[in-house]
């Protein structure tokens, strides 16, 4: 109560649910990145673009999209690929078929970093879901809180119509990636 006002049951509710989610995302952090930056030796925000970027088609997304999906805004995604860049985690490409596109991409040494943390990342999600949720309760949360997400974030959801890559990638040896 707050001077003598009772707040209504449902809104209450709510706070409680946004709390818990906030306590989720920063007890997340704080359990999970760690282990992940350490075999890496980057911070969150760049371990997150790598994610984001392994979890896409193509291993590259646009940078608008992928700003969003980072929740970043632009001038802290430019830092953080140059930072990626210098380190030959990852890559811009142009776009053939939409010249003001402009995508991230894994490099080859990306590529190979990011299978080592997602085996990381994957078996300490293990650890944190098995025996806490059944599959269907699983489900039903990460349904739930994508609904969520695209409620509060739609731009996070989106991504930019398919892209015919302007050159080959050139990385590492000078030879295109190949999937």
């Amino acid at each position: 109560m707050d001077g003598g006002l009772p707040m209504p049951v449902r809104t209450h509710d709510r706070v409680t649910t946004v709390g818990l989610i906030l306590e989720i995302a920063a007890g997340l952090r704080k359990t999970i990145n760690p282990a992940i930056e350490k075999e890496l030796g980057l911070g969150s925000r760049d371990l997150e673009v790598l994610i984001r970027l392994v979890r896409s088609p193509g291993k590259r997304l646009r940078l608008s999209d992928l700003a969003a999906q980072a929740a970043l805004t632009p001038s802290g995604l430019t830092r953080a690929i140059d930072r990626l860049a210098a380190l030959n985690l990852v890559d811009r490409q142009g776009c053939q078929n939409d010249r003001r596109g402009t995508y991230a991409a894994l490099t080859r040494r990306g590529r190979q970093q990011m299978r080592r943390v997602m085996r990381i990342h994957e078996s300490q999600l293990d650890d944190l879901f098995d025996e806490l949720l059944d599959p269907g309760e699983e489900q039903l949360v990460t349904d739930a809180l994508r609904r969520l997400r695209d409620r509060v974030s739609p731009d996070a959801a989106a991504v930019a119509a398919p892209c015919l890559p302007s050159k080959p990638p050139t990385h590492d040896e000078g030879s295109p990636i190949r999937a």
